[in-house]
């Protein structure tokens, strides 16, 4: 059973910095693409980043482009999420997602694995 857990989660203010962490256990890291997505309260689910099994690809949305950077460390079997000049529109619940399906986590399509989320709160 693949299980998923979500860290770095917390309160910064607008212009800041926050590194999400994801460790993966119960399968081998290396064959499964990542994702980031993210849910603000009263809105639906959003996607945000992926990286590819083997990281050489990465796909991110409008809105964080240029701001936010997804990562993996095979060593760690760990996928971060690293976002700078955060706004208060990034507020939400960020979700780390994992399939050996790259499509179906870039199109949140019958992902098969989810971790539990990390509260991100920005201030401004």
């Amino acid at each position: 059973q693949v299980q998923l857990v979500e860290s770095g989660g917390g309160l910064v203010q607008a212009g800041g910095s926050l590194r999400l962490a994801c460790a993966i256990s119960g399968r081998t890291f290396a064959t499964y693409a990542m994702g980031w997505f993210r849910q603000a309260t009263g809105k639906e689910r959003e996607f945000v980043a992926a990286v590819s099994r083997g990281g050489m690809s990465t796909l991110y949305a409008d809105s964080v482009k240029g701001r936010f950077t997804i990562s993996r460390d095979g060593a760690k079997d760990t996928v971060y999420l690293q976002m700078n000049s955060l706004k208060h529109e990034d507020t939400a619940v960020y979700y780390c997602a994992a399939d050996q399906n790259w499509y179906a986590v870039v199109n949140d399509t019958r992902v098969n694995y989810w971790g539990k989320g990390t509260l991100v709160t920005v201030s401004s």
